[in-house]
């Protein structure tokens, strides 16, 4: 008995999960819609998550939506408070500093994990998917969003594909995630409309890197990649101490006189990491 459980016939974590398919079942698609609409700002921070309203817009029973809800608490983006119900998970600048350090230095690592263990499978993958990234950053401003994002979180896996550490993979999976939440409070705040940023050409010093096995200059290139959004809301705030979103199509303007805008190729709305 001691021997089978030092010796496992599987690795111990959860299993990373593939590119997502069509959800199978009611909750798994309410999960998916709601968790969509938090992300991306349509339920905004701290919203009350009623059962009763939120079922018809869902188009689910009330009981399938709050396995739903459960399944959005165990990913942190909804908060449940006893007997008063769900509510959206607030966001700070204290919590976007935490998030950013935190997926650094666990994607880093992962990393620089993935170029030394990485094989001939991995670079192919990797290639492919930094094609399909770049494809989709051709468009710049006109670039649709979601392709964008499918292609950004695709190539960031890749990276750290070479690494075989399921935990790892479900715990940058969920960083993964809120810092895509951010990235959209920075987008409707104007954080990075004033900016000459170039993503493609970050995420191209990442690849090169990675592939040349240079493992220091891309894990150094990978941090500042992630570490920009939060510098950029953390600048657009002052001295603010929390970021508020604000509805979709509105954005917070910025008192101070900011740069004119530079247009770069691979530059757009996205805050890209």
């Amino acid at each position: 008995m001691l021997q089978t459980l030092l010796q496992p016939a599987r690795p111990i974590g959860p299993v990373p999960r593939p590119e997502e398919p069509e959800p199978r079942t009611l909750t798994e698609r309410a999960y998916r819609a709601l968790r969509h609409d938090i992300v991306c700002g349509q339920l905004a921070p701290g919203l009350r998550l009623r059962v009763e309203h939120l079922k018809d817009s869902y188009g689910v029973g009330a009981g399938t939506l709050r396995e739903a809800l459960a399944l959005l608490v165990s990913d942190a983006l909804v908060t449940v408070e006893g007997q008063r119900g769900y509510r959206v998970s607030s966001i700070s600048l204290e919590d976007l500093c935490d998030l950013t350090d935190t997926r650094v230095r666990l994607e880093t690592e992962a990393l620089r994990q993935s170029i030394r263990q990485g094989d001939a499978l991995w670079e192919q993958a990797l290639r492919q998917a930094f094609a399909e990234l770049s494809e989709a950053e051709a468009g710049g401003a006109a670039r649709d969003p979601q392709q964008w994002e499918r292609a950004n979180r695709r190539f960031h896996e890749a990276l750290i594909a070479g690494h075989v550490s399921p935990w790892t993979r479900h715990l940058l999976d969920i960083l993964y995630r809120h810092g895509e939440r951010y990235r959209h409070v920075a987008i409707r705040l104007g954080a990075t409309a004033h900016v000459g940023r170039d993503v493609h050409a970050e995420h191209e010093s990442i690849y090169l890197a990675a592939l040349a096995r240079q493992e220091a200059r891309a894990a150094l290139a990978l941090e500042a990649h992630i570490r920009l959004t939060c510098d950029l809301l953390t600048h657009h705030a002052g001295a603010a101490s929390t970021v508020t979103a604000p509805a979709p199509g509105t954005a917070w303007s910025d008192p101070r006189p900011s740069p004119r805008p530079t247009a770069r190729p691979g530059s757009g709305p996205s805050a890209g990491s």
